[in-house]
């Protein structure tokens, strides 16, 4: 989430590979097990566009550049494991309170609703 955020904010201008072995060296030492990081990573970078119609869909009174920019890199994570992601290794569920909790730790006062309202209602229209 954190390189996530970094790119946006750079308005995804620096190099995302670049920040994400960075800030792996810097806040992950010892960590043997990189793959499922790329995975985010390059999952959500692939489907970029399309996790962004989707939160567009489903919040359309927010437009994308006045989403805080923790909310809107949580929402991506969560959406990528939503629809993209393996079932098996990340439940639906599980990605939605994940989301909730990054939102809540690092966003403001009211991102976990707001993730929570996004993604519960991207969740429902996966399950119709």
């Amino acid at each position: 989430m954190q390189s996530l955020y970094e790119w946006d904010f750079s308005r995804q201008e620096r190099d995302l590979e670049k920040i994400v072995e960075r800030n792996t060296q810097e806040f992950g030492p010892g960590l043997e097990d990189k793959a499922f990081i790329w995975q985010l990573v390059t999952g959500v970078v692939q489907h970029l566009q399309e996790i962004n119609n989707i939160i567009e869909k489903a919040a359309p009174q927010w437009p994308m550049d006045q989403i805080n920019i923790v909310d809107r890199n949580v929402l991506r994570i969560g959406l990528y494991e939503l629809l993209f992601g393996d079932k098996e290794a990340v439940p639906p569920k599980v990605a939605i309170n994940e989301a909730i909790e990054l939102a809540k730790g690092f966003g403001g006062e009211s991102s976990g609703r707001f993730v929570n309202g996004v993604l519960g209602t991207v969740f429902k229209e996966v399950e119709k």
